[in-house]
């Protein structure tokens, strides 16, 4: 691996802690300049092996490490460093040195695991990186009688015990409810609201409203005292006007100093400074110059025709709208507001119900903090709390607190925790084992090369030193249903978006406890991709066959799914095998490149040629939406139909992103993944439904911008093409391209969907 991506995220890091405003952004940009730096010392002196499940020398691959953007290890375990605070408590409690080994060998005592053990019975502790629930494990086995295993566990920690932490911290609670989840705990929702900043823009415009507008409504009433808008001449100043005058001026002054947000005062071409200039030169007792006196006339004239006389009917209506306008309380004071009302629950937890949280301000707080009693919480604001709400997973995804399958990644965890764990019999190691899954899914996935695979919770010693502890039998059927929920929820909530890395590695656990055949695959990096597949994704493409032989999507994108049938896993030595132990699938690769059209007599490397091999394999697998309906069983609700409209609105939202789009190809990208997933949800609809939900697309183009449906024609033209028996020509097209088979990768000449439409 070149150092030329580390280099180039160190740059990017380097700039914003220099440049960027927000000096909590600048703070955590100069973090990532440490650890890229760290990354970059560790490659050229060997430290670190990039690609490897092992890339730091002297750890073995169970340990956390410290992990940045793009996979790249820095070198330090996340479990390292200084002692936390609960440490050195311990530390102290215990009468030992400040010492992870010292501390570690003082858990081994009695006093030492007596604590371990109350901390296992009450479950208030906290494991926030795997290696922390290491002596709790130790100390169950103890307890339990397995002093065996015990020593073998404490043989594999020992070397690392004065470098990682293996030591639970406590918590003031146990663990909430597996069934409710939450994006956020309480403090992290705060601290997102507190980096909340008055809205520039705005707060001048109420500046301008409540000060700078009456303000100027006071010299223009003061002006036109002697200015006439008419024929008339004008009257002559006295000295009570210039005393009136010098009194404004004074005034403006100290409203300058504190009023600094708008600046349209201190303009001399807008009315305002007009007359604020052309005050202070007749207060000194200089007369006005004919250009002076000109534009003087002309701004008084054109602010009485455009919002009429001080005091008239028509001003004051305007003013007082103004007035009421500006009176609104800001969005910072009323996320000031809710700060204060967040402050009050449990911080490292979610919150059943938000609610009160952004009800209107009441009227103790009104009291209190001066804000009208009744004013509403902003939506942002309100979407901000939201993200601390703590609901079963289905909730927060119907209410929008679960914007993607991204965030759903992020959530599952917590439940495939609890499911998991349900293979223990004792409560307490129940309770550990939860804990640690939950921990070990909030680990950073490293960059693999070699069909290398990431580590897994049960290769952590500790985890392997409890294993004769499950009871598979007991997870099977909470697995299967867990699969099936969070599989109908992922493509109900998100069709048209394909299913990210970690929720398929999370449903890909459930299915192993299920003990389900349900072959699920990942999203393969195009600049990493070394041309071959494992065998789980040729078992997932004939999965596929199996459920859409004969359909619109195998004519639709020129699949033999019999011949993929018929497809051996190759193994080095030769041997057909349909194993699932054999490294690489050498069939399915050549398949995939085939259909790809970038083999050729001399195959060149290129990050597009990879993607478009990628793109078949993800066409021939479905990416997984196969294998969730034939072999998980899901049955999304409303119906397929729904979810190919669905599918399309997203097709053609992202194609108007195309125009005028400098750098559109991931845009396009993503255009055809949301074609592919409705292709797919099309072809399970009965033959009525096919027919009008494609006969319905052109009316959804026709409410978008014209260069979508021009875009969109050729694509809409091949798949009414296809649905009504054609196929296309071997480049994916027909009558001279009129016609085309929508793929998101191009290796030459550009995207056809970027081309300006005519």
């Amino acid at each position: 691996m070149t150092p030329s991506y580390p280099a180039g995220q160190l740059d990017k890091a380097f700039l914003t802690a220099l440049t960027h405003k927000d000096a909590v952004a600048r703070r955590r940009a100069a973090e990532r300049v440490r650890r890229w730096q760290d990354v970059l010392a560790g490659m050229a002196d060997g430290r670190l092996t990039v690609g490897s499940r092992t890339p730091v020398a002297g750890f073995p691959a169970w340990v956390t490490l410290e992990v940045v953007r793009g996979g790249f290890a820095t070198g330090a375990p996340a479990a390292g460093g200084p002692l936390q605070p609960y440490e050195q408590e311990a530390a102290r409690r215990a009468g030992v040195p400040q010492d992870r080994r010292a501390l570690f060998a003082h858990c081994l005592t009695e006093p030492g695991l007596t604590r371990l053990y109350a901390l296992l019975d009450s479950g208030r502790y906290e494991i926030t990186v795997p290696e922390e629930a290491a002596l709790l494990t130790v100390a169950w086995l103890v307890r339990s009688g397995d002093i065996t295993g015990a020593l073998v566990l404490l043989d594999e920690l020992w070397p690392f015990a004065g470098t990682l932490r293996f030591l639970p911290r406590p918590s003031p609670r146990p663990a909430p409810d597996a069934a409710a989840v939450h994006r956020r705990t309480v403090a992290e929702a705060s601290c997102a609201l507190a980096r909340r900043r008055p809205h520039e823009a705005v707060e001048a415009q109420r500046e301008a409203l409540a000060v700078w507008q009456p303000f100027g409504d006071e010299l223009l009433a003061h002006w036109l005292q002697i200015i006439t808008t008419d024929r008339e001449p004008d009257r002559a100043p006295d000295a009570a006007w210039h005393e009136r005058g010098a009194v404004l001026l004074e005034r403006y002054r100290s409203l300058a100093a504190a009023h600094t947000r708008c600046g349209k005062h201190r303009n001399p071409k807008e009315n305002l400074g007009i007359l604020r200039g052309a005050l202070e030169e007749a207060v000194a007792g200089r007369p006005l110059d004919a250009r002076r006196l000109g534009l003087l006339r002309h701004a008084v004239a054109a602010m009485v025709r455009r919002r009429g006389r001080p005091g008239s009917e028509r001003h004051t209506a305007l003013r007082r709208e103004q007035a009421l306008q500006a009176a609104l309380p800001s969005h910072h004071a009323l996320a000031q507001l809710v700060l204060r009302r967040l402050s009050e629950l449990p911080q490292d937890v979610g919150t059943a119900d938000v609610a009160p949280l952004v009800a209107p301000v009441s009227e103790d707080e009104a009291r209190e903090t001066g804000l009208p009693v009744g004013a509403s919480v902003p939506a942002a604001i309100r979407r901000n709390v939201e993200t601390a709400l703590s609901a079963p997973v289905g909730t927060l995804v119907a209410q929008g607190v679960v914007p993607s399958p991204e965030v759903l990644a992020e959530l599952v965890p917590q439940l495939t925790a609890a499911t998991t764990a349900q293979a223990y019999q004792d409560g307490a190691l129940r309770t550990l084992m939860a804990a640690t899954y939950r921990a070990f899914r909030h680990r950073r996935s490293l960059l693999l090369v070699n069909l290398q695979r990431q580590v897994r919770v049960d290769e952590l010693p500790w985890v392997r030193a409890v294993a004769e502890q499950r009871a598979p039998a007991a997870v099977r059927p909470p697995a299967r249903t867990a699969l099936r929920q969070l599989g109908e929820l992922a493509v109900q909530g998100f069709p048209a978006t394909i299913l990210p890395n970690p929720l398929v590695r999370e449903l890909g656990v459930l299915a192993r406890q299920a003990e389900l055949d349900a072959p699920l695959v990942e999203e393969l990096a195009a600049d990493i991709f070394m041309g071959t597949f494992t065998p789980k994704f040729l078992a997932a493409a004939q999965v596929a066959g199996e459920l859409l032989g004969g359909t619109l999507y195998e004519r639709y994108y020129s699949i033999d799914y019999a011949a993929v049938q018929h497809l051996a896993i190759i193994e080095p030595d030769g041997t057909p095998s349909h194993r699932y132990a054999a490294r690489t699938s050498p069939g399915f690769a050549r398949l995939c490149t085939e259909r790809a059209g970038t083999g050729g007599p001399e195959p060149s490397w290129s990050v597009a040629a990879n993607g478009a091999v990628i793109e078949q394999a993800q066409i021939l697998t479905t990416h997984n939406l196969a294998t969730l309906v034939h072999r998980v069983g899901i049955a999304p609700e409303p119906g397929w139909p729904d979810l190919a409209r669905r599918c399309f609105a997203a097709v053609c939202r992202l194609t108007a992103r195309v125009h005028g789009n400098p750098r559109p190809l991931a845009t396009v990208k993503e255009a055809a993944y949301a074609w592919r997933q409705m292709v797919f949800h099309l072809s399970l609809c009965t033959p009525d439904e096919q027919r009008h939900v494609i006969g319905g697309l052109e009316a959804q183009t026709a409410r978008r911008p014209g260069h979508v449906a021009a875009r969109l024609e050729p694509a809409l033209a091949g798949l009414r093409f296809v649905a009504d028996g054609g196929a296309f020509d071997t480049d994916g097209t027909t009558d001279n391209g009129r016609t085309r088979c929508f793929l998101g990768w191009a290796t030459a000449g550009g995207h056809w969907l970027c081309h300006r439409p005519h």
